[in-house]
Parts: structure tokens; sequence; C-alpha cells
């Protein structure tokens, strides 16, 4: 859900979360735009190291999860996990979390020759976030 309107500028940290590596980007309400970062390794407990050190680096005003479902909109396995991660990113840094359906992210990254194609996945999430910020 968009967060109301604010007169400042808010930045916004997202994730492309899987099982194996989490796509991050990073952008903001002012120019509405979202730029690829990295990828960080997902296994175990490896993330929390470089989602912390992103979120201290660019000290973000709230965080962006993409949300794996379906075609028809149904959730599924990993629908949950991502929910997971998202409640997890709240808990253990104290800032808002937004869920976005995720849909068709990394086919659009894949389809757009992206390097990186987690992290372009992510900047496609943020941005589709930031569209609905009025």
């Amino acid at each position: 859900m968009p967060e109301p309107h604010t007169a400042q500028p808010r930045s916004y940290l997202a994730f492309d979360y899987g099982t194996r590596r989490i796509g991050v980007a990073v952008g903001n309400s002012l120019l509405r735009r979202a730029q690829p970062l990295t990828t960080v390794e997902a296994a175990g407990d490896a993330w929390p190291a470089g989602v912390g050190r992103l979120i201290g680096q660019w000290q973000p005003d709230a965080l962006v999860v993409g949300i794996p479902l379906h075609p028809d909109g149904a959730p599924h396995a990993n629908t949950r996990r991502a929910q997971r991660f998202a409640r997890r990113l709240h808990g253990r840094y104290g800032l808002p979390v937004h869920e976005v359906d995720e849909r068709y992210t990394s086919t659009e990254a894949l389809a757009s020759g992206a390097a990186d194609v987690d992290a372009a996945a992510a900047a496609l999430i943020l941005e589709q976030f930031l569209r609905g910020v009025p």
C-alpha cells in the first residue's frame, strides 16, 4: 500500500527475494526512478550482513519487497517465503516494509538483457511501487 503524500522526498531500498539470491535496488519518491544496486547472497543467515550494510549505506526511509504470485494471483510457496523475508526485515531494521506484486519482473529484466537480473527485477519492483505513491 503506498504511503500518504509527504512534502519530503522519501528514499527506498527494494528487494527481489529468492532462496539463493536477493536483488537490491534503490530509488526515491522525488524522481520516481529506481536503480539496480547489487545482489546479496540469500542462503541461510548470510543475507542480514549484506542487507544491513546496504541499509547503513543508503539510509532508506522504507523498504519494498516483491511478492511472487502465480499468474492468476494465487499465492505459492515462494509467496510465503517472500512475506516472511518482509516481516524479518521489518523486525530486524524497524523500517516500514511495503509488499508489491512482482509477477513477471524477472522475465522483464531478462528480456531487457540486464547484467544482474535480480537487481534489475528489484528496480522494476521499486518503480512499480513508486508509480503508486501520491
